[in-house]
């Protein structure tokens, strides 16, 4: 008889006073049902991490603990973002579960999915990733940034999921992986595939939010997908230095075409087409620079070894 694995549910939060009650009651439904169907070991449990909300999330996540058994709760001492709330919760129950399940605590990943991930789990998965079916629910802007967005990664050689959105099921095993990556810009997203462990995928429907509003602001997911680029790939320095060799080709050329003009009579250089040429250089330059810096600026985080989170409080 195979051994019933301890199940952690991991749920980032950021400011959902008007949500978490509602989600919390939802999963804990479905990890009693788990439970008395016997799919996970009665030890399983529930953990929730404030990120550095400055609402009353970590208030109810107390009053969580107290109204439900197994329940863990972590308050960061401020925000240090979802990727790295999220690994404060996966490394703080590496150790004491079999397999994690990590999910947002704004309902809108369907928890009804869970024992789909489950079942792939005991057919020997060690990754099963959660994705969603459409993104008909999303505004236009949305779906085009999306997709521009797995594109671009595509493009620049960063192997991801498309249309995952860090809801899935890890084992114990995939997470002492995880341990041992030790830079400090994680992207999870494309960590997990990185590791190379056997993975599958759930399809899931994505609901509306159930209240509040969603706290990835068109800042931060521009935020997020450069970390995704710069954190995995050396892509953007190569187009950079391919624009550079094709540029400097054309200049050669275009520099012959003006002598064969000179020498033939016909030679006219204007005012405007020498300004143009020089804001188009300008902005490549521009554009090098900071491309050349991001990554410089990377490195410098990178080299100080900061922790990727603190800690304040633990239940």
């Amino acid at each position: 008889m195979l051994k019933k694995p301890v199940l952690a549910i991991v749920v980032p939060c950021l400011n959902e006073k008007e949500v978490l009650l509602e989600a919390a009651q939802r999963l804990f439904a479905e990890l009693n049902s788990l439970k008395q169907q016997g799919q996970v070991c009665a030890q399983s449990f529930i953990l929730f991490i404030d990120d550095g909300s400055n609402d009353n999330t970590w208030h109810l996540i107390q009053k969580i603990q107290h109204q439900y058994k197994h329940v863990l709760g972590i308050r960061l001492s401020r925000n240090f973002g979802h990727q790295n709330a999220l690994l404060a919760g996966l490394m703080r129950v590496k150790d004491i579960s079999d397999c994690v399940i990590s999910i947002d605590g704004d309902l809108q990943q369907d928890e009804r999915a869970i024992p789909a991930f489950l079942s792939k789990h005991q057919e020997g998965y060690d990754i099963v990733y959660g994705v969603r079916k459409s993104r008909k629910s999303d505004s236009l802007f949305k779906r085009l940034t999306a997709e521009f967005f797995y594109r671009l990664m595509h493009i620049m050689g960063v192997r991801m999921i498309k249309n995952h959105a860090d809801y899935r099921l890890v084992t114990r095993r995939v997470l002492e992986a995880l341990a041992e990556h030790k830079e400090y810009t994680l992207f999870l997203r494309g960590v997990f595939p990185l590791l190379g462990f056997k993975s599958t995928i759930i399809y899931h429907d994505v609901k509306p939010r159930y209240a509040g509003y969603s706290k990835y602001s068109t800042r931060k997911m521009i935020s997020f997908a450069l970390k995704g680029i710069v954190a995995f790939s050396f892509s953007p320095i190569r187009y950079v230095s391919l624009a550079g060799l094709f540029i400097l080709i054309t200049s050669m050329v275009g520099f012959i075409c003006l002598l064969i003009k000179y020498f033939t009579g016909s030679f006219e250089w204007g005012l405007g087409a020498a300004l143009l040429l020089v804001c188009f250089l300008s902005g490549v330059q521009l554009i090098s620079l900071g491309v050349i810096g991001e990554y410089i600026g990377k490195t410098y985080v990178e080299v100080k070894q900061r922790p990727k989170y603190i800690i304040a409080e633990e239940i």
